[in-house]
């Protein structure tokens, strides 16, 4: 339902596959709402609040929140192999040291 409170024409996946076409096609809105039969300007409304809509929910950085996850996934790895790096060097320097006493 639209704000005005009546039905919209469009279903909510219609929109998604819209914005999704905007997107991915790289070709002016003007053009894919001519191919979609609509107008541009409900189209351009449509990206736009997709856009304001993944700006809110990635934090106002322009990443996504499965991109947030993914960075931070790659940075939990990041940083356990540097402990395990930073182990065994201190590991290493021990038996270098004790090496040195002999």
């Amino acid at each position: 339902m639209s704000l005005l409170g009546r039905p919209s024409k469009y279903t909510e996946e219609f929109r998604r596959d819209a914005v999704d076409l905007v997107r991915s096609s790289g070709r002016p809105i003007n053009q894919v709402a001519r191919e979609l039969g609509m107008s541009h300007e409900t189209l351009r409304n449509w990206v736009r609040a997709a856009e304001r809509q993944t700006a809110t929910a990635s934090g106002g950085d322009g990443l996504s929140v499965a991109d947030k996850d993914a960075e931070i996934a790659r940075l939990r790895r990041e940083v356990a192999e540097l402990r395990q790096e930073k182990e065994i060097l201190r590991k290493a320097a021990a038996y270098f040291a004790k090496e040195m006493d002999r």
